[in-house]
């Protein structure tokens, strides 16, 4: 039986919003850290912590060959919930159909404003005078699940990508730790 409360978070990358669910974790617990990347430099860190992790490259592997794969790991981790952190691939419909309103994402926008990529340069490009992020449920139409919390963060004058990029990241880090606490309650 799949425990709500145990957390399997996917990464990509460096894993810093890894490190946020880690560090604040309260009514939940990271039980695994999966990976399509096995170079993610958020994997070493996870290993430093001690926790469990996954890992196989998903270049050149059919989508939902490896989302079965994946699926069967969270399983044997007993996950309820899936935390996607940096998640730089598209998941299949066969694995969200399995994982169905149990997968969360963190999104650097104020959704449903810019779902995909570069949304930080789209918001400045606008002329938005404030942008920020989402944690939505995952569903098959990208970015487009329901906000279950958002945090504003202002446009500066003069900002660039990199810099609204940063203090975006750090309204992610407040807030997908407290989202996924509410969530993992339901």
């Amino acid at each position: 039986m799949r425990d709500p409360r145990r957390v399997g978070v996917l990464i990509s990358g460096r894993g810093s919003n890894l490190r946020a669910l880690v560090e604040q974790a309260k009514g939940y617990e990271i039980a695994l850290v999966a990976s399509n990347k096995p170079q993610a430099p958020g994997l070493d860190w996870a290993r430093e912590q001690g926790l469990s992790t996954w890992t196989w490259d998903s270049k050149g592997v059919e989508k939902e060959e490896f989302d079965r794969t994946l699926s069967a790991a969270l399983d044997d981790h007993r996950i309820g919930t899936v935390a996607l952190a940096g998640f730089m691939r598209i998941l299949s419909p066969w694995f969200i159909d399995q994982w169905r309103g149990r997968i969360l994402n963190i999104h650097p926008s104020l959704l449903p404003k810019y779902r995909g990529l570069d949304t930080h340069a789209r918001a400045i490009e606008a002329g938005d005078r404030v942008s920020g992020c989402s944690v939505h449920v995952v569903t098959e139409v990208l970015d487009a699940g329901e906000v279950l919390g958002q945090a504003e963060v202002a446009i500066e004058s003069g900002d660039t990508p990199a810099t609204l990029e940063n203090r975006v990241l750090a309204a992610e880090h407040e807030l997908y730790p407290r989202i996924l606490r509410e969530f993992v309650r339901r």
